[in-house]
């Protein structure tokens, strides 16, 4: 896994410093996330990517597809040559998640505090027509305050969604300064148990707890699941790492060669 996944971050490098400048930050901090669901949990077939039974996968930080472009493609649900025209003119690699684009996509995404919602409205589907599929979102913390994933949070615990299971990818950064200086989400876990989720908490980096962790889902019988993993934003490049400027980053010849020497 962590072989696989440093590959994942010298592709979203090569990605971004090809397009001159992408959510770097947001992508690198969920690498390790995204890395460890396709290839350990999420029940999918790259030959098959809109199987009735598969499991759902919504990035609703959709501003950080790169990292799901790189993925999807190691998995085999595309040609890993396509991942060299992203954000180019005339690509199917937008700069945002954009359903239809490519295989693998489920939802167009990146406007904040959409992702959840749509989690909702597909998990209530399976429970009402009998599917074992499951379905899984991946939120930013700077999106925890918005107002819908609360609605979405309170409608998935009044129907019992044990289906869901949602990810916060806690980097502590959003793109004006640190979450809990811009609006604290604390106590965050508190909050969202109150809305009637079962929640853990984890390290984002560290595949022996994300294996722990996903292994025990759902948390609870007859409530949705929530992960708080607690991760680096820019994490794997030294000079960006817990630093606001990797939010949105255009590299120089120089910055992107020790970037690659440090992920090699």
């Amino acid at each position: 896994m962590e072989e696989i996944a440093r590959d994942v971050r010298r592709k979203v490098l090569e990605m971004i410093y090809r397009s001159s400048g992408a959510h770097i930050g947001s992508s690198l901090s969920c690498v390790d996330i995204l890395t460890f669901l396709y290839y350990k949990v999420l029940k999918i077939n790259p030959q098959s990517p809109l199987g009735l039974d598969r499991d759902r996968f919504i990035l609703s930080k959709g501003h950080a597809v790169a990292v799901l472009y790189a993925v999807l493609a190691k998995r085999g649900f595309f040609e890993e040559e396509l991942l060299e025209s992203y954000c180019q003119d005339g690509t199917k690699l937008a700069g945002h998640s954009t359903r239809g684009s490519v295989p693998g996509i489920e939802a167009s995404t990146g406007s904040l505090g959409h992702g959840l919602s749509m989690a909702c409205g597909m998990a209530l589907a399976g429970k009402k027509e009998g599917k074992n599929y499951r379905v899984f979102v991946l939120l930013s913390d700077g999106e925890c305050q918005e107002g819908s994933n609360w609605e979405a949070a309170l409608f998935a615990g009044h129907h019992k969604l044990d289906n869901l299971i949602a990810i916060i990818d806690y980097n502590k950064i959003q793109a004006l300064g640190r979450t809990n200086e811009v609006l604290t989400l604390e106590p965050l876990a508190k909050k969202w148990e109150d809305f009637g989720w079962a929640v853990k908490e984890t390290d984002g980096h560290n595949f022996k707890e994300l294996e722990k962790s996903f292994s025990e889902i759902p948390f609870e019988q007859n409530k949705p699941s929530l992960l708080i993993a607690h991760t680096i934003k820019g994490k794997g490049i030294s000079f960006l790492e817990d630093d606001l400027i990797s939010h949105y980053k255009k590299f120089s010849k120089e910055e992107y060669e020790q970037a690659r020497k440090e992920l090699s």
